[in-house]
């Protein structure tokens, strides 16, 4: 791709989110949803294959779709109240349908299974841009009038959204899809505060993308794309190694690790809310997701899988230049936890 082209597409990515969060005309916050995705469309067909092309094919349709929805609500609530905002006023009806459409972007359950199959179709790149940054802007919008949305559909959603994250990541081999069913969940947990505390869901927002993005540059360093590929991790990057588990068990909500902060102050937060059967569900849901991330783990590095080459490590043949970000990012996805005082 041209690269002039590249960048104006790689800022329209970046400035999508942005309008729609420093807007308070819903009318512009669509439009910095659209901006998101006319951008994100081009680069998932840059190199154009089969599977790379129904991914983009899929991802338009169902983005039209919820952008169509939204468009849609926004339309008749100026209709009825003459106003380019939701007011206390507004029906449930027109809330149902932006809460609908929202879901649909953000691809919490049941309107989730567009998001495996996208994710599977595109290069690892795109995949990191459409499970962290594409998330910002239908959050954005649903934090500033959760108010107005029905609570009850908010932890139906995030109920399903947990227990479908944890239980369709079981049976996964593909990473793409593994972090795929991780998103699932990780907006399930953070749909489920919503309602009760919107800067714990932005606290966990911030620290799922920081977790997933210290995954995606060990992932993308070597290409790893499946369980096995990852397996022979050990001798191409050592280092990555240990990394790479850590980066595991903190997504996975392991103490003391820095993602067990967000689930632990979310189920306090549900338990004091009197909302203990969701919590529960919660809890257990986490346990199945770190389960299939213990199993990468001991596929990474409790084996030692055979090779048909003599030369058993590879790391003097092919220097590997981690990313310069990788220090920090992996100091913040493991080890932020002591300050949680400050940080709550």
């Amino acid at each position: 791709m041209n690269p002039i082209t590249l960048i104006i597409i790689y800022f329209t990515i970046l400035m999508g989110p942005l309008v729609t969060m420093l807007s308070s005309n819903l009318f512009i916050m669509w439009i910095g949803l659209e901006m998101n995705l006319l951008a994100l469309v081009p680069l998932m067909t840059n190199k154009p294959t089969t599977r790379s092309t129904e991914a983009a094919t899929k991802y338009f349709l169902t983005q039209a779709t919820a952008s169509m929805i939204l468009l849609f609500s926004i339309l008749i609530n100026f209709k009825q109240l003459g106003s380019w905002t939701f007011q206390p006023e507004t029906s449930n009806i027109i809330m149902t349908m932006t809460f609908i459409s929202l879901a649909i972007k953000l691809g919490l359950a049941p309107f989730h299974s567009w998001l495996p199959e996208v994710a599977q179709g595109v290069t690892l790149t795109v995949n990191l841009i459409l499970l962290t940054w594409q998330k910002i802007a239908p959050l954005s919008i649903m934090s500033q009038f959760y108010e107005l949305m029905n609570p009850n559909l908010l932890i139906l959603s995030a109920t399903v959204s947990v227990l479908i994250g944890a239980w369709n990541g079981l049976n996964q081999t593909q990473m793409r899809k593994i972090m795929a069913y991780s998103s699932i969940a990780h907006m399930g947990w953070m749909i489920s505060i919503l309602s009760y505390n919107p800067s714990l869901m932005i606290l966990n927002l911030l620290i799922y993308i920081t977790m997933t993005i210290s995954m995606f540059v060990i992932l993308r360093a070597h290409s790893f794309t499946s369980i096995t590929s990852v397996s022979l991790m050990w001798n191409k990057m050592p280092m990555a190694t240990p990394m790479m588990s850590l980066i595991l068990l903190s997504t996975g909500g392991l103490p003391p690790l820095t993602g067990f902060l967000p689930k632990w102050v979310i189920i306090t937060e549900l338990t004091k809310n009197s909302n203990l059967m969701l919590a529960t569900v919660l809890a257990m849901t986490a346990l199945i997701n770190l389960f299939f991330y213990t199993r990468l783990i001991y596929s990474t590095s409790l084996t030692t899988f055979p090779t048909n080459n003599n030369s058993k490590m590879y790391t003097h043949h092919q220097p590997h230049k981690m990313n310069n970000i990788m220090p920090p990012l992996m100091i913040t996805s493991t080890m932020l936890l002591p300050l949680s005082p400050l940080l709550l």
